[in-house]
């Protein structure tokens, strides 16, 4: 069940600190509806909540909210244009902020050291209420964990909306283990871990990628855990941290089969250093752009004089030209094999696995190639060759 914690008062009074307020404002606004038939959704609620000042924006598919400290003389809520209190909070050089809202009259009186303004709002009523999910499945998270997984999975999500299922990340949990899953057709990334205590029973859901990418960039380094709580039933899920919420509708829909795409077998497995790999990868997509975006992958197992093999990345272009390095392997078993990509995707996988060593397993030129780091178990990124003549 929900509870909502709009106040109806005719009158508020309080002061707070910019630096706090300007920081509250920076979180809550990237749930600012930038688009709306419903004026209010531009809104940033104010209101008081417990000897404190609660943010809430929300677009509908999902609601942020944080608390800050202020000091409350007296009760209230009202909901004001998200851009321009932003934007003039932040203009502010004082230390403290006042705010003084007269009864009836809907207009905020702001005032900070020599600077005062005055702000029309909304009536905190017509705004949409915040749910706060009381009882569903509960689930804490290391942060860092969290926050790793959504970094390497988040970005494989679909951004076309033909399939909304792909436009999310599956969180699938069961007892102590959870994995995160994009997909979208092209490309598949799959991180598995361990949730700090375990759950009973499993659980399936998917979140918007857009979802876990704002709590990725809203929970801070330092933090310790994320709680989450799930009520599929009824199409919702909280992020708590701290003192930032996040609550974001669910897809609906079952998410593809992703097992029956990992290979299961291979025939060469080479292993680079990743920051040289992706240093050749980035050269050959320069001359890619104008090649249909196609960088290709030779894999030459070792010989009498090159004893761990090597891959030939090129790329090439009949208007701008074409370039070819040569990436030593630190070890290459199997077949020599032949394989293309596209440059984005090898640019995007290589970019989170950004120190270490990088695995990669092929079968043919027409099956994916698979990469996971060396030096972890738990990630797995496939991708789907491109077809080219060599």
């Amino acid at each position: 069940m929900y509870s909502y914690s709009i106040h109806k008062v005719d009158l508020m009074k309080l002061s707070c600190l910019q630096e706090n307020l300007s920081k509250g404002l920076a979180v809550v606004s990237r749930a600012v509806a930038t688009r709306s038939t419903l004026p209010v959704t531009q809104n940033v609620l104010i209101s008081t909540d417990q000897s404190r000042l609660k943010l809430s924006a929300t677009n509908l598919e999902i609601a942020i909210t944080t608390w800050i400290g202020a000091s409350i003389e007296d009760e209230g809520a009202i909901t004001l244009p998200a851009r321009i209190l932003t934007e003039f909070v932040n203009t502010l050089e004082g230390d403290k902020i006042d705010f003084s809202l007269p009864e009836g009259n809907g207009i905020l009186n702001i005032s900070s050291g020599r600077s005062k303004a005055t702000i029309n709002g909304i009536d905190a009523e017509e705004f949409p209420p915040i749910p706060t999910v009381l009882d569903g499945i509960r689930a804490v998270v290391n942060a860092g964990v969290l926050k790793k997984a959504i970094s390497r999975v988040a970005f494989a999500a679909a951004t076309e909306e033909s399939r909304p299922v792909l436009t999310g990340v599956e969180l699938k949990i069961e007892g102590n283990d959870f994995s995160l899953a994009a997909a979208d057709g092209f490309r598949l990334a799959v991180q598995k871990d361990k949730l700090t205590e375990a759950i009973d029973g499993n659980i399936e859901v998917i979140i918007p990628a857009r979802t876990m990418n704002e709590l990725n960039r809203l929970v801070s380094d330092d933090s310790e855990e994320i709680e989450v709580v799930m009520t599929p039933t009824r199409g919702q899920i909280l992020f708590r941290s701290g003192d930032i919420e996040i609550v974001s509708q669910l897809l609906q829909g079952n998410f593809p089969n992703y097992q029956q795409l990992l290979p299961e077998e291979h025939s060469t497995r080479s292993i680079f250093d990743t920051n040289a790999l992706q240093r050749a990868v980035r050269s050959a997509s320069i001359f890619a752009r104008d090649g249909s975006n196609i960088v290709r992958m030779q894999l030459v197992p070792p010989t009498e004089e090159d004893d761990n093999g090597k891959a030939l990345i090129s790329a090439r272009s009949e208007e701008v030209g074409d370039n070819e390095d040569v990436v030593d392997a630190e070890s290459l078993e199997g077949e020599e094999s032949k394989i293309a990509f596209n440059s984005r995707y090898l640019m995007d996988v290589l970019a989170v696995l950004d120190k270490g060593n990088v695995v990669l397993e092929t079968t043919t030129a027409s099956s994916p190639g698979v990469f996971k780091p060396v030096e972890e178990d738990g990630y797995t990124h496939v991708v789907m060759p491109m077809f080219v003549q060599w």
